[in-house]
């Protein structure tokens, strides 16, 4: 901007100046193309294709879209009323790309690349931990949480 002012004959009141931004702002977001963006479209083309933030319509309901990369102990970590909680969905996943689609405790987990589901759950906000609800104990024990074993006391 201080260069295009510069090239311009010098404004001699303020409303003159003030000519001249508007003049250079209607041109930098209207007219010139940025190379940065699709198509090299202005960037008042890209900012108005955008969706933008209303009023929300249902005051109950959380619904959000968020872009995030799998840590390499293969969990997610997300925030639910102020608490954070961690999303197991495996260590083979580490380094992911992945979509988070939520909808109050509804979750769903996405791969950015394929846009394959990966895990839906609902969020259990009783526990920090969400387990990936892999079958642990082989074939022989049916799914659901990790239990682990009792240990038999020895004898004195």
């Amino acid at each position: 901007m201080k260069r295009w002012l510069a090239a311009r004959p010098r404004a001699a009141t303020i409303a003159a100046l003030q000519q001249l931004l508007d003049q250079f702002i209607n041109d930098y977001n209207r007219h010139r193309p940025h190379r940065s963006l699709a198509q090299h479209s202005t960037p008042a083309v890209a900012y108005t294709a955008r969706p933008k933030a209303g009023p929300n319509t249902d005051a109950g309901s959380d619904f959000r879209v968020r872009h995030d990369r799998v840590d390499k102990a293969g969990k997610v970590t997300l925030r639910h009323h102020g608490k954070l909680f961690h999303i197991g969905i495996g260590r083979t996943l580490a380094g992911t790309q992945i979509i988070l689609l939520i909808h109050d405790l509804d979750i769903r987990i996405i791969h950015a690349a394929t846009g394959e589901i990966i895990r839906t759950l609902t969020l259990d906000p009783e526990h920090q931990y969400q387990p990936t609800g892999a079958n642990r104990g082989g074939p022989s024990r049916p799914y659901g949480p990790y239990r682990p074993r009792k240990r038999k006391q020895s004898e004195p």
